[in-house]
């Protein structure tokens, strides 16, 4: 399984949302599930599912999909990116 699949996995599961709706562009507080109680379950998620700890700029800076794969790619996750 790709850090992709597992990033999408991730935000599903803390979200409760489809894995169809989990896109770059998808942002914090642009869905109702995306609000301050599900951005900490999806940090603990994500942190848990990557084995990383996410320092509170991290956390703080984490407010889309796109932005998430950047912060991780900081601690060494690898993503697919379009155009390799």
């Amino acid at each position: 399984m790709t850090a992709d699949d597992e990033l999408v996995k991730g935000f599903a599961m803390a979200l409760g949302i489809a894995p169809s709706k989990v896109i770059d562009s998808l942002a914090y507080q642009s869905i109702p599930e995306w609000d301050s109680v599900g951005h900490m379950s999806l940090i603990a998620e994500l942190e848990s599912r990557f084995k990383v700890m996410l320092d509170t700029d991290e956390i703080l800076d984490l407010s889309s999909v796109a932005t998430a794969k950047q912060i991780l790619g900081r601690h060494g996750v690898d993503f697919l990116v379009v155009g390799e």
